[in-house]
């Protein structure tokens, strides 16, 4: 359709530029012949006017019985000549003669003559109008010249030649060159789009073929014959272009294939390194757990060792009290661990933040522990409210609080450390998924010593600790850790050495009627 377009789109452009020059040659052929038989005419005119003024009008001037002769031998000479009109002027503006036919306008007629009378001076000029072979065109030629006898100017007269004879002649040869016109712009446009089909659409549309048909095993694609001219370096080129893209193609494939093959590797390495974390986080916790239990039960082991008959009844109980304890302890750490593998969810229900930091704060203020530590709240948050365990929130707001006071108390003997507790709002700044949500953030920040920037990405990890043994188990940062993710919130720690640290916890503000939030 599209080539079809094409060929038809050439055949018409050519058939008009075809026919608009020959129109336009016309035009100028036209326009040049009626230029030159006017001035034909006027050549033919000013001959008449001057044979009537050395042989005729001197005669009408006589006294003798010439003038009559004259007169009508003057009026025959008019009628062959073709003359329209005739008039001749004397002195004072005394019409002498008026020809052979009566033509119109008069007055200016007269004016023309009147001129010529007053100048002595011969002039051409036109009167009227008519339709020419083309357009209006002027309808007749008058020409004026003085009658001159002895230096003294006699009378003036002046011809009028119709020219209506010349467009007609004009409008008749038109015809023909149009006929002309119309079988030669016929005869060119179908050589013409012959030809230009010859010589550059066949071989184009050849090579749209070739270019349809064109498999990758192909070797010369765009093949052309020694006719076509500047269509060989166009398919040269394109052949050229072809044997580039199936190079890159191949180097292509070829990077694909490598990529595929890296990317292969690269999730076996990935699997690799996985399986070795995990093995890793089973060694470690194993190592934890047989350290941390290890330590109670061995005491157990040594108590019931001193458990023996001889012993006195009041030592025997202090060592079944000790050994009471280390089992508790042991009991403890197991329920840490089962924390962090099953966390319990217990019974959601709406939270006030800062109601249970209220509470918390006036049971800590009479702890021992928070005896060498200024306590204080700043609880600017407008919107405080969640869905959340009380319990498991409490639970992790006292481990941080704790791990701040002995964080502060392992400083220098004597110093006061100083924990501030703050509340604000944020929206949509953690997961993308919560994205305009409404967080609530609780920061706790000490100045104790800091934690060292190694540790800073083991701080959660379970049975990780700074603390001295048997003064903690390292799970109640990863216990915490778990109780806030799984009610859809974030912990963050930042901490400099010797300039204190921050743990903030991230939680979900309930807005509006969406109180209710289920934790698979």
């Amino acid at each position: 359709m599209s080539a079809r377009g094409l060929k038809a789109k050439i055949a018409i452009n050519i058939t008009l530029s075809l026919f608009v020059g020959m129109f336009s040659i016309n035009l100028v052929t036209m326009m040049t012949a009626q230029r030159n038989l006017i001035r034909a005419e006027i050549s033919k005119g000013q001959t008449i006017v001057r044979v009537l003024g050395d042989h005729f009008l001197i005669d009408l001037f006589a006294e003798d019985g010439s003038a009559a002769f004259a007169k009508a031998k003057l009026g025959e000479t008019l009628d062959e000549a073709g003359v329209e009109c005739f008039l001749l002027l004397g002195q004072n503006a005394q019409q002498i003669s008026f020809g052979v036919k009566r033509c119109a306008p008069h007055d200016e007629l007269v004016d023309l003559t009147q001129q010529a009378f007053a100048s002595g001076q011969g002039s051409v000029n036109f009167m009227g109008s008519t339709f020419g072979f083309f357009w209006w065109q002027k309808k007749q030629l008058v020409i004026s010249a003085p009658l001159q006898a002895n230096g003294a100017v006699l009378a003036a007269y002046s011809i009028v030649l119709p020219l209506e004879g010349i467009y007609q002649s004009l409008r008749s040869s038109q015809q023909i060159l149009f006929i002309y016109i119309f079988l030669n712009t016929a005869i060119l446009a179908f050589v013409g789009i012959y030809r230009l089909f010859k010589l550059y659409l066949q071989p184009l549309s050849r090579l749209a073929q070739r270019a349809e048909d064109y498999k990758e095993d192909d070797g010369i694609v765009f093949a052309v014959r020694k006719e076509d001219n500047e269509l060989q370096r166009l398919s040269t080129s394109l052949n050229s272009l072809l044997r580039r893209l199936s190079a890159e193609k191949e180097k292509l494939r070829a990077t694909v294939a490598s990529l595929e093959t890296a990317n292969a590797e690269l999730k076996k390495a990935q699997t690799e390194i996985i399986r070795a974390e995990k093995l890793a986080s089973v060694g470690r916790l194993s190592a934890g757990i047989a350290h941390e239990i290890g330590n109670p039960i061995g005491i157990v082991t040594g108590y019931l060792e001193l458990l023996k008959p001889d012993l006195p009844v009041d030592e025997r109980v202090e060592y079944l009290d000790r050994a009471q304890k280390e089992i508790e302890r042991i009991s403890t750490i197991i329920h840490q661990l089962l924390e962090i593998s099953r966390p319990s969810h217990g019974g959601l229900q709406t939270v006030s933040v800062h109601a249970l930091l209220d509470d918390m704060a006036q049971v800590l203020k009479v702890q021992p522990f928070m005896s060498h530590v200024r306590f204080s709240m700043a609880l600017d948050a407008e919107q405080e409210q969640i869905v959340v365990d009380p319990n498991q929130l409490r639970q992790v707001f006292l481990n941080l609080i704790i791990n701040a006071a002995d964080a502060i108390a392992s400083k220098e003997a004597g110093s006061r450390g100083e924990l501030i507790v703050t509340t604000e709002n944020s929206r949509g700044e953690l997961a993308a998924a919560e994205n305009g949500k409404t967080w609530l953030h609780v920061c706790f920040s000490d100045n104790g010593p800091g934690i060292a920037e190694e540790n800073l990405s083991n701080v959660f990890d379970p049975f990780f600790t700074t603390k001295e043994p048997g003064k903690g188990t390292g799970l109640g940062l990863s216990v915490s850790f778990m109780i806030v993710e799984s009610v859809g919130g974030r912990m963050q720690v930042e901490s400099n050495t010797g300039k204190g640290t921050v743990m903030t916890v991230s939680l979900p503000v309930m807005e509006g009627d969406n109180c209710s939030r289920v934790i698979d």
